[in-house]
């Protein structure tokens, strides 16, 4: 038996993704004598639950094999495996049986078609689905109720049926991290506030609320990476558009400014830190030389704000937002600014080179 896996799940206050390109070069059951589940966070059941409704789903086997573990977002189709070359089959995925497949296991005879799919169904897949409603081919539900792997099965077509079920487990499987701050709308820019307990980043944040910005997330920032580069920033479903006010306490945004006030999620486009100003410290006073914060692999700007009696934050974070788009459409100001410097200092060197009085 071999089985090669890469990647793998680490569960804890960050969660790294889980394996995508898992191969089995022909590990079957019956060499085993027990079934491999990789831990993860979804099951079949669980998956049913959630999208029974959206993906019209249908249960057609017993509930035995509901408590599997799904840990590859990754759907496919058993393609060769079913004429008999197993050698690359990514056995952790789910398994689909689209018209395709349907059509040539009714095309073989008794003899074949069960033997195609004892190949099949002896490797350990979480679920298999029945696309477009059709009835599943004999003696397929016998075989995988022995094997305890669930058969599911959809009205929807087969490209539906992906373009429905892929959103939710990218979303489901993607790695994730909680931060400590704050997460506002501003001018349609994402701003994640950060900094000492204490520092104002609450206050900050209600501030701008009052001038008409959205709070997005108080406290506690959940944050997904979906892709390579996006990061989504959003609140615990419990704490949702309440935020603590030191000194006054909870309070509910959402009643109090209204549904114009709030956003459920929000992309995570700039990291601003606040701090009490150090005069030993020094601060990033023309913008050329950009900071960033690593967050779930992903590199975010970062602009630290450095607190004083009287500074108006707000005002200030506000520009953070228009400056950071200014930037997406292409104009750096702070580089056009010390561009246009360069250009006039070197017009005076040659004239002061050239001057013989």
């Amino acid at each position: 038996m071999a089985r090669r896996i890469c990647g793998g799940r680490i569960r804890g206050p960050t969660v790294v993704q889980p394996p995508r390109n898992g191969y089995a070069i022909r590990t079957r059951r019956k060499h085993t004598g027990f079934a491999i589940h990789p831990r993860a966070d979804l099951t079949v059941d669980e998956l049913l639950r959630s999208k029974k409704d959206t993906l019209a789903l249908e249960l057609l086997t017993d509930e035995r094999g509901l408590s599997r573990a799904i840990s590859n977002p990754d759907i496919s189709s058993p393609g060769l495996v079913l004429t008999g070359y197993t050698e690359r089959f990514p056995t952790d995925r789910m398994q689909v049986l689209g018209e395709t497949e349907i059509a040539f296991l009714e095309s073989l005879d008794d003899d074949r078609r069960r033997a195609a799919l004892e190949t099949f169904l002896d490797f350990d897949i979480p679920v298999v689905f029945i696309t477009k409603g059709q009835e599943a081919p004999e003696p397929l539900l016998e075989l995988a109720t022995a094997a305890g792997t669930p058969v599911v099965r959809t009205a929807l077509k087969t490209a539906e049926f992906y373009t429905r079920i892929k959103p939710f487990l990218e979303e489901r499987f993607a790695p994730r991290k909680t931060l400590h701050g704050s997460l506002a709308d501003v001018y349609g820019v994402g701003l994640l506030f950060v900094g000492k307990s204490g520092i104002g980043k609450s206050e900050t944040v209600l501030d701008l609320v009052e001038r008409g910005h959205r709070l997005v997330a108080d406290d506690l920032v959940m944050i997904t990476r979906r892709g390579n580069e996006v990061l989504i920033g959003k609140g615990h479903e419990l704490q949702r558009h309440h935020m603590e006010i030191r000194g006054v306490g909870i309070i509910d945004v959402r009643t109090m400014f209204g549904i114009r006030a709030i956003r459920q999620q929000k992309r995570v486009e700039v990291v601003v830190q606040l701090e009490i100003w150090d005069h030993e410290a020094v601060y990033d006073r023309t913008g050329l030389e950009p900071k960033t914060m690593d967050i779930l692999g992903v590199p975010v700007p970062l602009v630290t704000v450095p607190l004083v009696p009287g500074k108006n934050i707000t005002v200030v974070c506000e520009v953070v937002a228009m400056n950071h788009l200014l930037k997406y459409s292409g104009v750096d100001s702070a580089r056009l600014f010390n561009q246009r410097l360069q250009s006039r200092m070197s017009g005076t060197s040659e004239y002061l080179e050239e001057d013989y009085e």
